[in-house]
């Protein structure tokens, strides 16, 4: 099945979990087979637009959960007996059936997270479930060790069972670039939808960002142009920009805190903008971000 069109023909690794339901297989392909195992089913037409989202959403997450629950997806145009029946009055709307009867359901498309949720809820958790999670911890763990190695292994593992996680690309992106291969770092995390949420695919994005706009110029001329002149914010600027680049992040805050006390203003308040990379680029949860913020705000409300 193509996840842009629900319509479309499902692939055969689909056909055991992922089924075209009708009202005149209701019976067999969801009352008995709940007694064996859950069974979600999904009522859609081809005309709603929020199924779209929510269909290809559904599969994945039901692949993902290796054959814990199956999904049953029955076109309400085509079948309108059990939606009547069942009271569906807008769709989609989906139904949990366990040993024959709906235990529970949501309507409208969800975020994927509350589709794992109420999956996992549904089947008791799945051992892919864990797998994953033993995984990117094993990856977390591997990193700090500087085992880039085991690291890389670990996240190209989940990658094979759950190829959207955010986790892991970013994972595999952070290997990337702590063995200096940038090029190959941004080439991974640009696998992450561009509107990601995920804290560290947001970090990575930042970091990518300061080490592409490192300075030409050498430190140690920046920092003669600063002792020569004090008040030269381009070249402090600058430093800032190789200091960020080097991961020396705190250093690079301490530079750009300078430039906003002297000169908010500067060439359009370019120093507090590139602050806030920075804080990304740490983690907007980090020490050095909460820090420089505090400082960040001691200074523009003082």
């Amino acid at each position: 099945m193509s996840l842009l069109d629900p319509t479309a023909p499902k692939d055969d690794a689909a056909d055991d979990l992922i089924k075209d339901g009708s009202d005149a297989g209701f019976m067999a392909d969801v009352i008995a087979q709940s007694k064996i195992q859950p069974v979600i089913v999904d009522f859609w037409a081809t005309w709603c637009g929020p199924c779209r989202t929510l269909t290809p959403a559904l599969e994945k997450q039901v692949r993902v959960a290796g054959g814990a629950v199956k999904l049953v997806k029955i076109d309400v145009d085509k079948n309108p007996a059990y939606a009547g029946q069942l009271r569906v009055q807008s769709i989609p709307t989906v139904y949990a059936f366990v040993n024959g009867q709906p235990v529970d359901g949501f309507q409208g498309a969800i975020p994927e997270s509350q589709i794992k949720a109420f999956i996992e809820k549904l089947s008791g958790g799945s051992s892919a479930n864990s797998d994953v999670e033993q995984l990117l911890a094993l990856g977390e763990e591997s990193l700090g060790l500087s085992d880039f190695g085991g690291a890389a292994q670990a996240y190209a593992h989940v990658l094979t069972l759950e190829p959207e996680n955010e986790d892991a690309i970013a994972g595999m992106a952070r290997v990337y670039l702590a063995g200096g291969d940038a090029d190959q770092a941004r080439q991974t995390i640009a696998m992450a939808p561009v509107d990601s949420k995920n804290p560290t695919v947001i970090s990575l994005r930042a970091q990518l960002a300061l080490a592409s706009a490192a300075p030409t110029a050498e430190v140690a001329a920046l920092e003669a142009r600063l002792r020569a002149d004090p008040g030269d914010h381009q070249a402090r600027y600058d430093l800032s920009l190789a200091q960020a680049a080097a991961g020396e992040l705190k250093a690079a805050v301490d530079s750009l805190l300078d430039i906003v006390q002297a000169d908010l203003e500067w060439n359009e308040q370019a120093a507090r903008k590139q602050l806030l990379v920075v804080f990304e680029a740490a983690g907007l949860s980090s020490d050095i971000a909460k820090d420089g913020r505090r400082r960040l705000s001691s200074i523009l409300f003082a």
